[in-house]
């Protein structure tokens, strides 16, 4: 099974999704609601996670997370591990909650936090649960727009700064976020680079060069493959030419293996090249 990508350092944004396995709701009750809230909570006191915003749906949760100290993996392996126990001990069950991995998008927070917020507390009014973003309870936004008080462990001042001071903040926080109610609007997701890294180009290249460049592109994680310098066809089958092309037939099914190995192209490309 194909591994997802993880880039983790202190002061890291992420936009972070876990679904129910085989699609079933996670959230069966307003306990395991508030249950899950509490693991939020300890995650920030215990590992120091920053908390921008979040929203519970049926199968699957929503937070823009901050890590200060570069902790993703143990932040996140406390809010899922904690709360499946708490939910198979409650219902005499066993086995895994969540579906494989949890996904978690780097995120450039200057450039996107403020659209990504949007996105996580409107998901309830795209699927249809509420009209507004205000009527569904288990999300950020009421504590966004000052309709109830936030919990102390949620962060509102880094996204509510981009709006103003204050009650001026929350009152053109809350026509950003409803300016797009019953309007198509294209998912801040949809400029993700690699299923990784959301940002701007030069984000993405700082990125690049000091996660990722010194990392071997691995057959079980695909998406580093997009950020690793890779050959081309042509320079394979240079490359193995010079090594061995006394022997025509070898070196034409060593530079299709390699090819296959290590240029990252589809097969349609390396059987168009090879002419099979």
């Amino acid at each position: 099974m194909a591994r997802p990508l993880r880039i983790a350092y202190p002061g890291a944004f992420y936009h972070v999704t876990s679904r129910g396995n085989e699609q079933k709701a996670v959230f069966k009750s307003r306990r395991d609601r508030e249950k899950f809230l509490e693991y939020l909570e300890s995650a920030t006191q215990r590992y120091g996670a920053v908390i921008h915003a979040y929203c519970q749906m049926s199968n699957h949760y929503h937070l823009l997370l901050e890590t200060p100290a570069g902790n993703l993996s143990q932040i996140m392996q406390h809010i899922n591990s904690a709360y499946t126990t708490y939910f198979n001990v409650k219902r005499k069950r066993s086995g895994h909650l969540f579906q494989g991995r949890y996904k978690a998008l780097l995120v450039e927070a200057d450039e996107y936090a403020t659209e990504l917020s949007r996105y996580i507390h409107l998901n309830p009014v795209r699927a249809a649960m509420v009209a507004r973003p205000e009527d569904w309870p288990w999300s950020s936004y009421r504590g966004f727009i000052g309709q109830d008080r936030a919990p102390d462990w949620l962060k509102r001042e880094f996204i509510l700064s981009y709006f103003g001071k204050k009650a001026a903040a929350e009152k053109k926080y809350r026509g950003f976020v409803e300016g797009l109610l019953n309007t198509a609007y294209e998912s801040p997701l949809k400029d993700t680079v690699g299923t990784a890294i959301l940002g701007s180009a030069g984000f993405v290249e700082a990125i690049t060069a000091e996660h990722l460049t010194t990392r071997k592109a691995e057959r079980d994680l695909p998406a580093l493959n997009q950020f690793v310098p890779r050959p081309t066809l042509e320079e394979i089958v240079r490359a193995v030419n010079l090594v061995i092309g006394s022997d025509e037939k070898l070196a034409r099914q060593a530079s299709m293996y390699l090819c296959h190995r290590y240029s990252g192209e589809k097969l349609r490309m390396i059987g168009k090249l090879f002419k099979v």
